[in-house]
């Protein structure tokens, strides 16, 4: 009987190499949308929220801070910005008028998928020089990476399509 593989990949080493490139990788993703965000006088936060709200339409303040684990002083100032540049709008809620629910306009769709075509850019390489079954072990990995108590949400945010 063969013995198992060696699980090298578990080794502290490994390890320490796996975040480190995680660190980077998340640099030069984030780096890829740096020079629109300078155009725009905006940053990486504000880059997180347009893709939120592009991606979930009418989203709740409330659940826009959950999700960027922010502080409401800090959104405040990213929606302060995201408004005042003509990218953001924000209603009442129907039910609970103290609800503010967020929408992009058509610019701050524009914005927000010129940010995410550059980050598509990235991800379509590596994916592609990858292959299905890294690409599959990657979202593996990545779901594997978050808290146990986030992950169904998470999860389910990604599935609302």
């Amino acid at each position: 009987m063969k013995s198992a593989a060696p699980l090298l990949y578990l080794r502290e080493e490994e390890l320490t190499d796996g975040v480190e490139l995680f660190f980077f990788a998340g640099r030069d993703v984030g780096q890829a949308t740096d020079a629109r965000l300078q155009e725009l006088e905006l940053g990486r936060a504000h880059a997180r929220a347009l893709h939120f709200i592009a991606r979930h339409p009418g989203m709740p303040v409330s659940d826009l801070l959950s999700i960027l684990g922010i502080t409401k002083q800090s959104l405040g100032r990213v929606l302060r910005d995201l408004l005042r540049i003509g990218v953001l709008t924000q209603t009442q809620g129907t039910r609970d008028k103290r609800q503010r629910l967020l929408r992009l306009t058509a610019k701050g769709m524009e914005v927000a998928g010129d940010l995410v075509a550059l980050q598509r850019a990235r991800f379509a390489k590596a994916y592609k020089d990858a292959g299905p079954e890294a690409v599959a072990g990657f979202r593996q990995v990545l779901s594997g990476l978050l808290a146990d108590q986030e992950r169904a949400g998470v999860m389910r945010l990604i599935a609302k399509r």
